[in-house]
C-alpha cells in the first residue's frame, strides 16, 4: 500500500533516495512548481540542470514573487562564501536543523551539496541518532546537539551548549554555526510549508561501507 499525501508531507527520509515522483509533487506542493512560462521559465530550467542536474522545485515555487526569489538567490550566493565552519560541521548543522524541521525536499539536497564537497555521507546518516551514532567526534555531536536545540520554538540553547562551541570553533565560527543553524530553519520551513518533498537529489549518492 503507498503512503498517503499526509504521510509523505510527515516523512523526512534521512539518507540517500530517489525521491518522490513529479506529479504526486506537484500535487503535494502548495504553489504550482511547474516552469513558469517562456524565456525566463527556460532560464530557471537551465540554471537548475546545469547546477544541480535537474529543475529546483523550490525555485519554480519562488518564481511566483520575482523579488523574493532575486533576494533568496542573492542571498544564498554570499551564503556560499561562509568559511569560518569546517564544511562537515556545517553540512551536520544543516541537516540537523532540517530534520528535526521535516523538510524531505531540504535533506535530499542536502545530502547532494554533502556529496559533491567529498564529505562523509556516514556522518549526515548518523544525524538521527547522534548521541550513541560511533562514526561521530565530540564536538560533533555538540554542534548537532545545538543546531536541534536552536530549532525548537522557542529555542532551548544553553550557555552550557554554548560555552565548549565557542572554545572549539572561536567567536568566529560559532557565530558562522548560529547563522548556518538560522539560515537552514528559514530554508526549511518556506519548502516545507509550501508542501516540496524529495526531488531525488540525493539518488546518485551512497553511503560508504563501516566496518
Amino acid at each position: 500500500m503507498g503512503m498517503n499525501d499526509a504521510d509523505i508531507h510527515q516523512s523526512s527520509p534521512i539518507l540517500p533516495g530517489a525521491g518522490i515522483d513529479t506529479l504526486t509533487r506537484r500535487r503535494l506542493a502548495r504553489v504550482p512548481i511547474e516552469p513558469p512560462a517562456g524565456p525566463f521559465g527556460a532560464l530557471l530550467t537551465w540554471l537548475g540542470r546545469r547546477l544541480y542536474g535537474r529543475e529546483l522545485d523550490n525555485a519554480h515555487a519562488l518564481a511566483h514573487n520575482r523579488r523574493v526569489l532575486f533576494a533568496t538567490f542573492g542571498h544564498e550566493r554570499t551564503v556560499a562564501r561562509f568559511n569560518r565552519l569546517d564544511p562537515t560541521l556545517k553540512a551536520l548543522a544543516v541537516m540537523a536543523a532540517a530534520s528535526e524541521i521535516g523538510c524531505s525536499w531540504c535533506i535530499d539536497f542536502g545530502y547532494h551539496l554533502a556529496d559533491a564537497e567529498g564529505i562523509d555521507l556516514a556522518k549526515l546518516a548518523a544525524v538521527p541518532d547522534w548521541r550513541t551514532a560511533d562514526n561521530l567526534t565530540e564536538l560533533e555531536r555538540r554542534v548537532i546537539d545545538f543546531a536541534v536545540a536552536a530549532t525548537r520554538t522557542p529555542p532551548q540553547v544553553t550557555d552550557e551548549q554554548v560555552t565548549p562551541l565557542r572554545s572549539a570553533l572561536g567567536d568566529d565560527g560559532l557565530v558562522e554555526l548560529a547563522m548556518m543553524v538560522a539560515i537552514e530553519n528559514q530554508r526549511s520551513r518556506f519548502n516545507a510549508a509550501l508542501g516540496l518533498v524529495s526531488q531525488g537529489f540525493s539518488a546518485t549518492c551512497s553511503l560508504p561501507s563501516r566496518p
